[in-house]
């Protein structure tokens, strides 16, 4: 298999920089003379970035540009405080196009578009590499703009594009500006929040789903773009990649978005706007995992009231019931046992077999519990998979509490959890 390198040699593109200045030269439509853009000195040479400033009431989708809701459970969920202690404008929002979807050392980001927060708006900086000679330079420039950053937002970043970049500092000899920085990874949570509701969390799925948004003809899908830029650097025709530039600019400007979005919902999870139910159940499954009980119980009990979809509302009852349990409200945790029970649940007839035997040693009711348990997974049209899940289990159970009650003996302490 061919290396990148030879992929460019094959092309006709030299690798080293003596050459740059004669390619650009019979360019046939450069892009500089295409995009309103700057050439930035550095000392390893010249980079190509192309700049807009963007008004703080302008609006992508139907959210404003701009983050005003309270951060501190998305730093929660990212488990780093960095990122609620983090200013605005330390925020930097990060996003590649590349030569291939591998990290290795072969890949080149040829696009590194990444915007930030400053006095008056949303400075949205997009470095292109014209040509694999301009790297150094283009990395170079990304390393200026990122000064003073405490925190990278990203789509995907945290596994693809900061190790893709940090490796090609690493190819030029240089310390990545990215390694010390905590990362805020937009994917992972959009999946955790909206897996329910939405059969698809991609970013393009998630802008017309939940900004609103339908990108302009002008974009490019996303499969193309690295077959795009090698046409680019055969040809020298640069004009799909304003097609490429704009693809890279609404990723960005929807992870500002999206990440306001979050935020919100996370720090308000209960607020009359949010009318999906499914979505609060998500936040409160999301808060009971990072062990802020109390608000997870209010949250999905309040989710409950408002109604779900029937197989999600018999889901929220027992999971409801397990953080009481975990929270010692066992009063809360038996009035939704009693009521699951009464609904034919199998787990909820557990659970009351084991507060009878564990917490009021009332064996008899705890033998009561588990033969109707039993009883419900024999009778005729239960699942036959589910019940050769349930019955050793349930069996064990009341076995054992036979053998205690013919014994007349208490609960061993070592038992009181089975």
């Amino acid at each position: 298999m061919s290396s990148l390198s030879d992929r460019f040699r094959q092309l006709g593109v030299q690798l080293g920089g003596e050459s740059l200045a004669q390619r650009q030269k019979h360019a046939k439509y450069p892009i500089e003379t295409l995009v309103d853009g700057r050439f930035q000195v550095t000392p390893v040479g010249e980079a190509f970035l192309v700049e807009k400033l963007y008004p703080l009431a302008d609006m992508h989708g139907n959210t404003p540009l701009q983050l005003i809701s309270p951060v501190e459970m998305l730093a929660a969920w990212a488990k780093d405080e960095r990122v609620a202690t983090c200013s605005t404008n330390g925020y930097a929002f990060l996003d590649t196009e590349t030569t291939g979807l591998g990290g290795a050392s072969g890949t080149f980001a040829f696009l590194v578009g990444v915007g930030r927060f400053e006095v008056g708006g949303f400075r949205l900086a997009q470095f292109f590499m014209r040509d694999p000679a301009e790297e150094a330079a283009m990395l170079t420039a990304l390393d200026g703009f990122l000064d003073g950053c405490e925190t990278i937002v990203s789509f995907n970043g945290k596994s693809f594009d900061v190790p893709l970049l940090n490796t090609r500092y690493v190819m030029q000899g240089t310390l990545s500006p990215l390694r010390s920085l905590a990362q805020l990874d937009l994917l992972h949570l959009a999946r955790r929040l909206w897996r329910e509701r939405l059969p698809s969390r991609t970013l393009g799925n998630l802008e017309v789903e939940i900004l609103g948004l339908d990108r302009s003809e002008e974009d490019v899908p996303g499969w193309m773009i690295p077959q795009m830029y090698f046409d680019y650097v055969r040809s020298g025709d640069a004009r799909p990649m304003k097609s490429v530039l704009y693809h890279n600019a609404i990723d960005i400007l929807s992870m500002v978005t999206l990440m306001e979005i979050m935020a919100g919902m996370l720090a308000e999870p209960l607020a009359g706007e949010n009318e999906h139910t499914l979505d609060m159940l998500a936040v409160g499954r999301l808060y009971e995992d990072l062990g802020y009980l109390d608000k997870a119980a209010l949250i999905i009990e309040q989710t409950i009231e408002r109604g779900l979809p029937d197989e999600h509302q018999t889901a929220a009852i027992e999971r409801l019931g397990y953080i009481h349990k975990r929270r010692g409200d066992t009063s809360a945790a038996l009035s939704l046992w009693w009521q699951a029970a009464a609904d034919r649940q199998i787990y909820a007839h557990v659970e009351l077999a084991k507060y009878y035997e564990h917490r009021e040693k009332n064996l008899l009711e705890a033998k009561r519990w588990t033969q109707a348990a039993l009883a419900i997974i024999n009778a005729p049209g239960y699942p036959r998979f589910e019940r050769q899940l349930q019955e050793p289990e349930l069996t064990h159970r009341l076995n054992r509490l036979e053998r205690k009650l013919a014994r007349g003996e208490e609960v061993d302490e070592d038992e009181a959890e089975e």
